[in-house]
């Protein structure tokens, strides 16, 4: 089947065969694209006669697609198919962009996932791409535009912008919670804790006091060891900010205030690519939202 090139594609003769053939009716093809039966049938004819074949066979009582019809159907259906897509990327007269962005879990869900209807109410363009991980992240390697990460801010050939404090405190399951007095009560409670080895010592140096021996599990998310102290395994210390649900709900409860900042979450790039409108839209959104209150 050979296509003699015109100047311009017969997209109406292009649609009207795709619906027919759909159907298999000129009819039904006719009341979706609005217009007469005849209107399609005159297409169709006027297709074949570009094409050099017979793309329906006429029936009695209606059509059938030839093999050449058969062949030439998906092949329009997908062009169709990824054009309407294409005109998808453009909303409000901007180019939909695709950002890819790096989170860490516990910030994902204790934070952002909350928001994204308000990240697509004021920014309707960016289709948002998330990748969540427990902190270790490569930007160049993973092709992220961006990640979100907990730490100090100094990560080699990254430009990071500071977002949100989230210092660690004390959280358990409110039955434990309930016997616990004083910080010095924890020594007999079952510590859970994260990779970074510090942070019990740092908490408990904070209030003056030795920490005690930690043994025990260890977890490499705080979504796993926030979960851990729901069901009772002990007494994880959490970015709190981040587990603002799991405490309103009453799966955990906080039974000291005492806290102690190792870090905050950073929005990081790599200073070699130039940020992109999106990237741009992005940045401004978050920095808004993270200097609000806590919700």
């Amino acid at each position: 089947m050979g296509l003699r090139m015109r100047s311009n594609l017969p997209l109406n003769a292009l649609r009207a065969f795709e619906t027919a053939a759909r159907h298999l009716s000129f009819t039904r093809a006719g009341l979706e694209l609005r217009v007469t039966q005849a209107a399609i049938s005159h297409q169709v004819k006027g297709l074949e006669e570009l094409l050099g074949v017979p793309l329906f066979r006429r029936l009695p009582r209606g059509i059938a697609l030839t093999d050449e019809g058969a062949a030439l159907l998906p092949e329009i259906a997908e062009a169709f198919h990824r054009l309407g897509r294409g005109l998808e990327r453009f909303e409000a007269g901007q180019a939909r962009e695709v950002l890819t962005l790096g989170v860490v879990s516990s910030f994902a869900l204790g934070w952002l996932l909350p928001r994204l209807e308000r990240l697509r109410a004021a920014c309707p363009f960016i289709d948002l791409r998330i990748e969540t991980n427990n902190n270790r992240v490569d930007l160049a390697g993973e092709g992220l535009d961006a990640a979100i990460r907990f730490g100090d801010g100094a990560w080699h050939g990254t430009e990071a912008i500071p977002l949100l404090d989230a210092p660690l405190a004390p959280a358990c399951a409110p039955a434990l919670a309930a016997r616990l007095r004083h910080p010095a009560d924890l020594a007999g409670e079952t510590l859970l804790r994260s990779y970074r080895a510090e942070e019990w010592p740092r908490w408990f140096a904070a209030l003056g006091l030795d920490a005690p021996p930690l043994r025990g599990f260890i977890f490499d998310s705080s979504l796993a060891l926030a979960e851990a102290a729901a069901q009772g395994a002990g007494v994880a210390l959490l970015p709190l900010r981040l587990f603002t649900r799991d405490l309103r709900q009453g799966r955990l409860a906080r039974p000291f205030a005492a806290e102690v900042s190792l870090g905050q979450y950073w929005l990081t790039r790599l200073h070699s690519r130039a940020p992109s409108p999106a990237m741009s839209a992005f940045q401004a959104w978050l920095l808004e939202e993270a200097a609000k209150p806590a919700d």
